[in-house]
């Protein structure tokens, strides 16, 4: 069985759950994530909104499905 990827780079489940636990890395890897999905407003709304309920939503989607929360799809 091959190994699920994590959200932030294919990093692992784990190493992506711990990165998500801590504010400042779950911010900067979530914009500099959807930045190199080419998603450029998105990115731009995480680095103006990722300080609040979007950590709290990442954390808990990154725990139960292994993503981050997706909120504009452009």
């Amino acid at each position: 069985m091959a190994k699920s990827k994590g959200d932030y780079f294919g990093l692992g489940r784990l190493i992506s759950i711990i990165l998500a636990i801590i504010p400042i890395t779950s911010w900067a890897l979530g914009f500099i994530t959807r930045f190199s999905e080419g998603k450029i407003v998105a990115g731009i709304l995480r680095i103006i909104l990722g300080w609040n309920i979007i950590w709290i939503l990442d954390l808990i989607l990154m725990i139960l499905s292994g993503r981050i929360l997706r909120i504009i799809p452009i």
